[in-house]
């Protein structure tokens, strides 16, 4: 800060730099300057402070608002996926962040209310202590001024009635000298001098009398009045300083206030992180997507030295073992066959979901009826509600009217009984799954005891589609492959449909061998076409060519979907080739 002027500026009498003189007016002046630039100054830092907690609160709202976007949506299949530890710490982590956003808004109420809103009160005060100083100062230079001119008017008159009255001294002399003047003139003009005389003593008591007055007026002023203004001055330009300072320490404050909590958020946030279990998250998809199929047997030796003895290897999809039935003709292009489980998708799945895997179809029936049982109890729940009702509707008729509840009981009644024969429903299906009720159709076997035995004479008589050893096909044109299936609805289904369209291709990233019914065996890198995508079960059924289509392992092949897909089919046939 500058130095406030002192007593060692002000020292002096009129020879002195005073107030009334340009070089005094410069002192207020300059203070008044000065004052006003620290009142910029603290107006500027509240400025700075409100602009900061601006930026707090809009940071608070820009996590707040990527919290909420990456939350989970309820009752959706992502709500669903958070079961995972690593998933449940990432929303672990997402509620810290709101908390952490919280503690932002923190700071910004807390520099509003302890900062800018002090400050913004303190700034008017010291905007109305400063005039008041000022305005003082003024009225004392005011006063100072008009003795000064008071006692320059006094000293001009003693002046000149000093000199009027030597004027008139002169002129008695001359005419008190001169022998030609009659004695009425020497005494006229010997009273004017006399009277000159005493004018210029009158003047000379009231020119010494003002400037007593102005001397102890001067003096009052440069060592009372002033030396107090500059100190109250001085005073509020100091109260200021530290307040600024103050302010600047709470700014700091307020942030290491709010450390601790968000210490705390982000050691909740590390402890998420340590709650991540990649055995039990391993565990849980094992136990989600477990399709429960019984591992392949061995595939049993084919011996082609005896033509009128050849089979079909058994992991292909026309395989059957000769008992003399007549088999269906299949045309030039024969439909790969599916488990009897998993059927072509048409929408909605079958009632049963049967076209489930027999350990993803056990967990739907078993959620099936968990479900069904919570409805149950809801109206059951509803129902003792509603007889209570009644019972006091009889007791208590005023109350009202026992009647009106029957249709409703009646239709609670009706609802129980529907949800309670489904359950009975669900419940047969899910024993049947388990093995604790037979089963109402014949159990699903093996490709190779799906079908009956070959008739000997009929496998002489015509061609059939052979698979190689290294997993490739050859067609003889010349026959045609002449088999009879049993006749069942799932084979009906499958035979009237159109093929289902390309959606994309596939490189296959290990060999597997297709042996169960709808299965297709791929070879390692063999590129091949997807015609439907995994629907959760672990499965991809793909198609190698018109002929050949059936289901793979997901996690053994690499899926590129693809909208024009069909247009690279040579290209695709000539790699796998």
């Amino acid at each position: 800060m500058v130095s406030l002027p002192h007593r060692s500026v002000l020292h002096g009498a009129v020879s002195a730099p005073c107030l009334c003189c340009p070089k005094g007016k410069d002192q207020f002046d300059n203070l008044e300057k000065h004052t006003q630039w620290g009142i910029d100054v603290l107006e500027k830092y509240i400025k700075f402070v409100k602009e900061r907690t601006e930026i707090e609160l809009s940071y608070a709202k820009q996590l707040r608002n990527l919290s909420k976007k990456y939350q989970p949506k309820k009752n959706s299949k992502e709500e669903e996926e958070y079961r995972y530890t690593s998933t449940r710490a990432f929303l672990a982590t997402l509620n810290e962040m709101n908390d952490y956003a919280g503690q932002h808004e923190v700071i910004s109420e807390n520099m509003t209310s302890l900062i800018t809103g002090e400050l913004t009160r303190y700034v008017q005060e010291l905007k109305q202590e400063r005039k008041s100083h000022f305005h003082d100062g003024r009225k004392a230079q005011q006063h100072i001024e008009t003795c000064w001119k008071q006692l320059e008017a006094s000293k001009r008159r003693f002046e000149r009635d000093c000199k009027e009255a030597d004027r008139a001294q002169q002129y008695f002399e001359k005419m008190d000298a001169d022998i030609n003047v009659t004695k009425a003139d020497v005494e006229k003009a010997r009273q004017q001098a006399q009277l000159r005389h005493q004018m210029a003593e009158d003047s000379k008591a009231e020119y010494s009398s003002t400037l007593q007055k102005f001397n102890s007026e001067q003096h009052e002023h440069y060592y009372t009045h002033i030396p107090n203004i500059f100190q109250k001055i001085q005073e509020m330009e100091e109260r200021r300083i530290v307040r600024i300072g103050e302010s600047m320490k709470t700014f700091a404050e307020v942030d290491r206030q709010v450390i601790p909590i968000i210490g705390k958020c982000l050691d909740e946030i590390t402890k998420a992180a340590e709650s991540v279990d990649h055995k039990n998250d391993s565990q849980m998809v094992i136990e989600a997507f477990k399709s429960g199929f019984e591992p392949p047997g061995d595939i049993e030796f084919e011996d082609f030295t005896q033509p009128m003895k050849r089979t079909v290897s058994e992991s292909s999809l026309s395989n059957s073992r000769g008992d003399g039935k007549s088999e269906p003709k299949f045309g030039g292009k024969s439909k790969g066959k599916l488990w009897p489980f998993i059927k072509k998708n048409k929408g909605a799945g079958p009632e049963d979901f049967s076209n489930l895997p027999p350990e993803q179809r056990r967990k739907k029936l078993q959620q099936k009826v968990d479900e069904l049982n919570r409805d149950i109890q809801k109206e059951l729940d509803q129902r003792d509600a509603l007889t209570k009702m009644k019972d006091v509707y009889i007791k208590n008729p005023q109350m009202g009217d026992a009647a009106s509840v029957d249709n409703r009981l009646s239709e609670l009644a009706q609802n129980i009984e529907k949800l309670r024969l489904e359950v009975q429903k669900f419940e047969g299906w899910l024993a049947e799954v388990e093995g604790r009720l037979p089963a109402r159709n014949e159990q699903p076997r093996r490709q190779s005891g799906m079908y009956e035995p070959q008739n000997p004479s009929a496998v002489n008589s015509c061609a059939q589609d052979r698979e190689s050893p290294d997993g490739s096909y050859t067609e003889e044109q010349s026959q045609e492959t002449e088999m009879k299936v049993p006749a069942t609805d799932f084979d009906d289904e499958f035979d009237d449909e159109e093929p289902l369209p390309t959606i994309g291709t596939c490189k296959a990233l290990y060999t597997f061998e297709g042996q169960n019914e709808g299965t297709i065996s791929v070879a390692e890198g063999e590129m091949l076409y997807v015609i439907e995508e995994d629907k959760g079960d672990g499965w991809t059924r793909i198609r190698r060519n018109e002929d050949e289509e059936g289901y793979v392992p997901t996690s053994y092949v690499e899926v590129y979907l693809d909208k024009n897909a069909k247009d690279v089919y040579k290209p695709l046939q000539k790699i796998s080739e």
